[in-house]
């Protein structure tokens, strides 16, 4: 029975990697982007989700829609202000400028907050859901839960909504979409606005399970792309997977090797993409260079 209750944590935490790690994949796969700055952006949900929280005391879980559109808002602003503008010169140059903007907004929550660890700790944040013998911890289950449906709901908003399709059409052929008058530009921003909504509601959930301060996004930006290579870049399926080898794997690690948990996973994505480089569910791709 251990091993169910270590399978059922980790498949729930599995859940909120997932939808974490859909953004950064979403990102990439319309954009050619990797948008390393999405740890800071779920720290910046998450400490801000505390401090709503602490001066008003409102439940967590009300303020995931007011997460999500500011953070939605904030990821166009970046997109449209700064990504566009240097998209153009090629991946580096995106790649560092979203650097910068992590550690910008790393330093901006350290002046805001201070780097101390900040916790929300709502009624049931010690309860616990009790079916037989196996034992889930609410702010875990809640936040599976949440996290499996807005994957859900992001899923059935590109795979069916006129939007979504112009997104996916963009991605998988620019020139095609142009033709036909869907805007790249358009289908871009809204890639990354959403990319960045993922992060403000992930941020929310991690601030009722975790302590989180400024400097915690690069251990959440490691593990998401470590999730995203595992999968392959640009798959969301591939992501889910990938996020939930993360959440069994980490589970397993803490209860039966917590020494190694820490190197537990990456060794996983090691063994893996020695027989798939290019991930799980990542494809091929071939460059043709003119002289």
């Amino acid at each position: 029975m251990e091993i169910v209750q270590v399978l059922a944590l980790g498949i729930l935490m599995g859940g909120v990697y997932a939808l974490l790690a859909s953004g950064v994949t979403l990102i990439f796969g319309v954009l050619d982007v990797v948008n390393v700055a999405q740890g800071s952006f779920l720290v910046f949900s998450a400490l801000f989700t505390w401090q709503i929280w602490d001066l008003f005391g409102i439940e967590p879980l009300l303020l995931i829609p007011v997460m999500a559109l500011v953070m939605g808002a904030m990821g166009w602003l970046i997109y449209r202000g700064m990504v566009v503008r240097v998209t153009p010169q090629g991946p580096g140059m995106t790649v560092l400028l979203m650097f910068g903007v992590a550690l910008a907004l790393e330093g901006l929550l350290n002046l805001i907050f201070g780097n101390k660890y900040k916790s929300v700790t709502p009624a049931y944040f010690t309860e616990s859901l009790n079916i037989g013998d196996l034992v889930l911890p609410l702010p875990q289950l809640i936040s599976g839960v949440v996290g499996a449906l807005v994957l859900v709901a992001i899923y059935l908003y590109l795979r069916f909504s006129w939007a979504g399709r112009a997104l996916r059409a963009s991605a998988q052929n620019p020139d095609g979409a142009a033709l036909v008058g869907i805007s790249s530009l358009k289908s871009s921003a809204l890639a990354f606005a959403i990319g960045a909504m993922t992060a403000g509601v992930g941020g929310v959930l991690l601030a009722i399970m975790y302590p989180i301060y400024p400097a915690t996004q690069y251990d959440w930006i490691a593990r998401l792309l470590g999730i995203v290579v595992l999968g392959g870049f640009g798959s969301i399926p591939g992501a889910v997977i990938g996020a939930m080898i993360l959440g069994v794997s980490e589970a397993l690690a803490a209860a039966y090797v917590p020494e190694w948990s820490a190197l537990f996973f990456y060794g996983v994505i090691l063994l893996i993409l020695l027989f798939r480089p290019n991930g799980l569910m990542g494809q091929r791709t071939r460059e043709d260079v003119a002289a």
